[in-house]
């Protein structure tokens, strides 16, 4: 089969490529064949194998050509992409660093996808994988893995090019998470209740399994009086990684100290006097005290998210923003450092669920491999597209409130442990 605009005279440059899996159902092919169009190159079809059931992989040899070597190359790093991979592989190219916290020019930039490289004839996994780095090869122990920029250092072999590098999509119509439900574009017209329970049954597996449950969470989960609801999911172990900012664990703590949120009363709803005041006095006296570990040891914070953390033994990370107040002793207020520490607390991470906070919700999105299923929680419809904008494919939306979505999920919670 050739692409419908090709002339009857071959171009002059041409590669083979193979694409192999669920390329059919998850729209690989169609994908890999407009990309090569739409560098206005033609192709051909060379060989297809279609799969017979939904499990079964299918398989398609591909002759891309194209009337340049530049246009070829430029089509061969697009399609890459999407686990199109040279049939005459040659190992993966490599340039030593010359500049610290710099790549080599031409660099291969990762995805989020698996990426294998090769090296001396031999195919290699890339460890830590993150979408946004480079990747260094230890030549000696043949390995290879994801590195930051900044964290690059004189004379490391860097992968340059897209030669000898192949990925492999995550095959999203093939999934058994059980989210499928949820495969059509943001809407706020989703069955909330459905999700929930969704996301109950992720927990428990999660739980049951001994993955770990990253939960992103943002001021809202407080202002908004859903604070002891992910108090409970705490208490139950279904929460093992925390990443929050100042704001998170500020309002918590007011709210532990003084019973408001911002100075609202979440019990009544009514403002206190002065109560604008409180965030800052909250602050105040967590620095006095040494820190939050110290506050809940003296007595000062008895109640609340940062609360159950301690008492439980949870490991959490808040990362600090030029507006913060204070902030708390607990903030990492250098953004560089703050990044590095989710990169290193992320690596064992199977579960993530975002909880109304678009900014941290992006950045954890970008840390994360493409197979980490997350479920982003927020009202504003732009914050899970962002997600997805960015490259965090496999994210769940559910754009609802947090208050009812926490209340709905401890109920399906309740439900699945009684069941």
């Amino acid at each position: 089969m050739k692409t419908p605009s090709a002339k009857s005279e071959a171009k002059p440059f041409v590669e083979d490529v193979e694409i192999s899996g669920h390329i059919i159902d998850s729209l690989l092919l169609p994908k890999i064949l407009d990309a090569i169009m739409a560098h206005k190159g033609t192709f051909e079809i060379r060989k297809i194998s279609v799969g017979q059931r939904r499990l079964d992989p299918s398989y398609a040899l591909v002759q891309v050509q194209a009337d340049t070597e530049q246009q070829l190359r430029e089509i061969l790093d697009t399609i890459s992409h999407h686990g199109a991979v040279a049939v005459d592989t040659c190992n993966c190219r490599l340039v030593a660093a010359d500049v610290a916290g710099a790549f080599p020019e031409g660099f291969y930039s990762t995805t989020n996808q698996r990426t294998e490289v090769r090296i001396d004839g031999h195919w290699f996994p890339v460890d830590l994988q993150e979408m946004d780095c480079g990747i260094v090869i230890d030549v000696d122990r043949q390995t290879a893995q994801c590195v930051p920029m900044l964290d690059v250092r004189i004379g490391q072999m860097i992968v340059v090019g897209h030669v000898g590098i192949r990925m492999f999509p995550e095959e999203r119509s093939a999934s058994e998470s059980g989210f499928e439900f949820m495969d059509s574009p943001v809407s706020t017209e989703k069955p909330k209740r459905v999700a929930a329970r969704q996301v109950a049954e992720w927990l428990i597996k999660t739980k049951r399994e001994g993955g770990k449950t990253l939960v992103v969470g943002g001021p809202a989960i407080v202002h908004t009086g859903s604070g002891e609801y992910l108090c409970e999911l705490i208490r139950r172990g279904y929460v093992h990684r925390l990443f929050a900012g100042n704001a998170l664990a500020t309002h918590d703590i007011e709210q532990s100290i003084y019973g408001t949120s911002l100075g609202v009363h979440l019990e009544r709803g009514d403002i206190i006097p002065s109560g604008h005041e409180h965030h800052l006095r909250t602050i105040n006296t967590v620095r006095r005290a040494g820190g939050i570990r110290p506050a809940v040891e003296q007595g000062i914070i008895n109640s609340g998210i940062m609360f159950e953390c301690i008492k439980h033994n949870v490991d959490y990370l808040l990362a600090g923003s030029i507006r913060d107040d204070g902030p708390l002793t607990d903030v990492i207020t250098d953004a560089v450092v703050a990044q590095g520490q989710m990169r290193e607390r992320i690596r064992d991470v199977k579960f993530c669920l975002m909880l109304s906070t678009m900014l941290h919700s992006v950045a954890v999105g970008n840390l994360l491999p493409a197979w980490v299923q997350v479920v982003c929680v927020d009202i504003n419809p732009s914050a899970v597209i962002k997600l997805a904008d960015r490259g965090s494919f496999q994210t769940v939306p559910v754009v609802t409130d947090i208050e009812p979505f926490l209340r709905a999920l401890l109920e399906e919670l309740n439900r699945l442990e009684a069941s």
